[in-house]
């Protein structure tokens, strides 16, 4: 009976078709909307991702890097003499008004002050060596090239920022946040721009030794008083806490993932009805076989085998035009990110749509009278 559902799809593969598309248009529906949501969601958490470190340090309960306030220098005292620390780097954090020199207004730039040395954790992931370098120049900004146009800047050109002037020395990928325009800068420059990030530093970046060790060391950092002036967090969960604020707490976030449920609904819908359809006009047929004396369970076997077929040819289809689609979207700076497992989940929901709609389908042939079917 196995072989019945292949032979099926061959030799009538034009009423499956319909059904494969819309398997395809829901996977492809779905498989984008995830890529949107986590890349437009994942600039919340970029500073964390794109920085190299294994701990931060910051004000307690801070949601999202953008909500940092100054931490005590004790912070400091404290993770530079533990042993397991290997290297610690202040992140000051600030805001500005950019002022270019093209007619485009105000643009309010969050301002991050680094360490410009080689070695520097602060988004040492998209900065190389060279244009940390760059940013010893007193003024000299980086931003990310997508942000360009809206700054009314290009590499070179000068702007102001809160009235003072500043030189884009470089431009990088990797840098668009969440909310606002990253504009990075050595710490001195920082001072300068916007003199109340100059008390102390809002994070505190630490290397560690035995990265193993981030969430022993975390613990162990940790003040142990009632009232703690700051807090310690691995890497992995600050990104993680930035991301399910922005997500959950912000009416943006919350009005992207009703979004997504909707779309996510709709391509299950649409997948199930095709499906079903496709299915159901065997029905003659499949009363022919139960007349004969096949049993329901084999029946099922074929239109689950068939469900399948048809899911995974949708499947394929659209992870074709998908990549495609995605790549397009990368190189015009859109903010799409789908990972491997965010696809596996994409493809298990589609392919259960289509085993359940085939179950739906059999439904109707077990209440059905063959006799009925068979006029």
């Amino acid at each position: 009976m196995m072989g019945l559902a292949r032979k099926t799809l061959r030799y009538e593969w034009r009423r499956y078709l319909p059904a494969a598309m819309a398997v395809a248009f829901s996977a492809l529906l779905i498989l984008v909307q995830a890529a949107l949501v986590l890349g437009v969601f994942a600039g919340a958490s970029v500073y964390v991702t794109a920085s190299a470190g294994e701990l931060w340090v910051g004000f307690p309960g801070t949601q999202s890097v953008d909500m940092g306030r100054p931490i005590p220098a004790v912070a400091e005292l404290q993770a530079r003499l533990d042993p397991a620390v290997a290297r610690v780097e202040p992140l000051y954090w600030g805001e500005g008004d950019w002022r270019g020199t093209q007619t485009r207004g105000g643009v309010s730039v969050y301002l991050s002050g680094i360490d410009p040395a080689a070695a520097g954790l602060a988004f040492a992931r998209v900065l190389s060596p060279a244009q940390r370098a760059a940013l010893l120049e007193p003024g000299a900004v980086i931003v990310d090239q997508a942000d360009l146009d809206k700054l009314g800047a290009t590499v070179g050109t000068q702007a102001e920022i809160n009235g003072r002037h500043v030189r884009v020395v470089g431009a990088v990928a990797g840098l668009r946040a969440l909310g606002g325009i990253n504009v990075l800068v050595s710490m001195a420059t920082a001072r300068t721009l916007d003199p109340a990030t100059g008390a102390a530093p809002s994070y505190l970046l630490l290397k560690l030794a035995d990265p193993v060790q981030a969430a022993a060391v975390a613990q162990r950092l940790q003040p142990g008083t009632a009232n703690p002036r700051y807090a310690v967090w691995p890497r992995e969960e600050f990104a993680a806490r930035a991301v399910r604020f922005w997500l959950f707490d912000t009416g943006a976030g919350l009005a992207f993932v009703f979004g997504a449920l909707l779309v996510a609904l709709v391509g299950t819908v649409v997948t199930s009805q095709s499906l079903m359809g496709a299915v159901s006009g065997n029905l003659r047929e499949y009363a022919t076989l139960r007349a004969l004396g096949v049993s329901h369970a084999a029946l099922r076997r074929v239109v689950l085998e068939q469900a399948l077929w048809v899911g995974c040819g949708g499947l394929v289809l659209a992870a074709g035009i998908g990549a495609v689609l995605l790549a397009i979207a990368a190189a015009a700076a859109v903010p799409v990110a789908i990972d491997l497992p965010g696809a596996v989940v994409v493809g298990a929901l589609v392919l259960l749509v289509a085993l359940g709609s085939g179950l739906a389908a059999m439904r109707t042939l077990r209440r059905a009278d063959p006799i009925e079917l068979l006029r």
